[in-house]
């Protein structure tokens, strides 16, 4: 396998998901009773927060990479 880039706003993203997974998963199994509410808004908060931090990895590669080219030129 290649190596790639981290992206940790998919990190972020994956977590988030799996988390709304588990506590569906336990409420199925009758294990815990989260509101329906609870999920959602973790849901929606942890993939609001990932698409910031998304977007803020973008900006800073694209800086750094706008410096190295800007570097280069010169």
């Amino acid at each position: 396998m290649r190596r790639h880039e981290f992206q940790p706003g998919r990190l972020i993203a994956g977590l988030v998901l799996m988390a709304a997974a588990v506590l569906y998963l336990l409420g199925a199994a009758g294990e815990a009773d989260p509101p329906w509410f609870f999920v959602l808004l973790m849901t929606l908060g942890g993939l609001s927060f990932a698409a910031v931090v998304g977007l803020v990895t973008y900006a800073v590669r694209r800086d750094r990479r706008d410096r190295i080219t800007e570097s280069s030129d010169r």
